[in-house]
């Protein structure tokens, strides 16, 4: 289904690297099949050209009837212009993919043709090496076969999840910060290894497979997180030691809390990045 689409990234940011980095080595997308343009950063082009084999031009210079997917990944700031651009070079048909925080697929939409194919898009960090876990919410005029490229596509980044567009807040503040809060548990992890005499790279080393080994088993098996915690948690022992002292400093309740926030300060972004976009339209 992928075979031979051209796929355009508008903006070359970090996340639209990511993206690339990911897709490029699932070896299910070749390099010449993807482009990344931006608005002036002609450096930039160059150094994502040469790091992964793709195309890098001047958004002048790209041939619009030849992309199949575009992905928006400009900051959401400048999206209205952005959209104003594209209205006059692409088709009804073409796929829009977007990676802009806060955006609805309804404001696209509106801003681009009707019958517009049109998908939000919620990657992580972790699409560089092909691990992100990615939300999907068509449009209401996006066709089931282009919800399935869309799949397919982004299934080359890690898993894929179809979720309502109204769910994309606490989608956010479940994946697309999670790593961060994962990274902050391992470096505290990592204070106490070295603390106790570890080398700091073996310390590492040793907590990231602790995680992924965790994860695994989540994946790979049917028990629920409290079911194999139990299972790991001896009375009075180690692992006994170290969870009463988590529930003592409130340890549950900081990670309730970082979902909670980081959810809240989506819905936050969100509300004023669209406020912003209602007042610039009416001027």
């Amino acid at each position: 289904m992928l075979h031979n689409r051209k796929i355009a990234f508008i903006g070359a940011g970090s996340m639209a690297e990511a993206m690339i980095s990911g897709l490029v080595q699932s070896k299910k997308i070749l390099p010449e099949q993807v482009i990344v343009t931006n608005r002036s950063n002609e450096e930039r082009l160059i150094t994502l050209e040469n790091k992964y084999g793709i195309s890098g031009i001047k958004r002048e210079k790209l041939q619009f009837d030849q992309i199949d997917i575009f992905i928006l990944a400009m900051k959401p700031k400048d999206v209205e212009n952005a959209l104003k651009g594209l209205k006059g070079q692409i088709k009804q048909n073409q796929l829009i993919l977007s990676v802009l925080a806060g955006i609805p697929t309804s404001y696209i939409e509106q801003n681009l043709h009707k019958g517009q194919q049109v998908v939000r898009v919620m990657p992580n960090t972790s699409s560089t090496i092909g691990e992100s876990a990615t939300a999907i919410s068509p449009g209401h005029e996006t066709a089931a076969e282009n919800v399935k490229v869309t799949q397919e596509l982004l299934q080359c980044i890690g898993e894929v999840y179809l979720i309502e567009e109204k769910d994309m807040d606490i989608f956010t503040g479940l994946a697309g910060s999670g790593p961060a809060y994962f990274y902050y548990l391992m470096e505290h992890m990592e204070q106490q290894g070295v603390i106790a005499g570890l080398d700091v790279e073996t310390t590492r080393q040793i907590i990231a497979q602790t995680i992924v080994g965790a994860a695994k088993m989540i994946q790979q098996q049917d028990e629920t997180p409290t079911v194999l915690r139990e299972k790991v948690t001896s009375p009075n022992g180690t692992t006994a030691a170290g969870l009463k002292a988590l529930d003592e400093h409130g340890g549950g309740i900081a990670i309730s809390k970082a979902v909670e926030h980081a959810t809240k300060r989506s819905k936050e972004i969100s509300a004023k990045i669209q406020d912003s976009l209602l007042v610039s339209s009416f001027k």
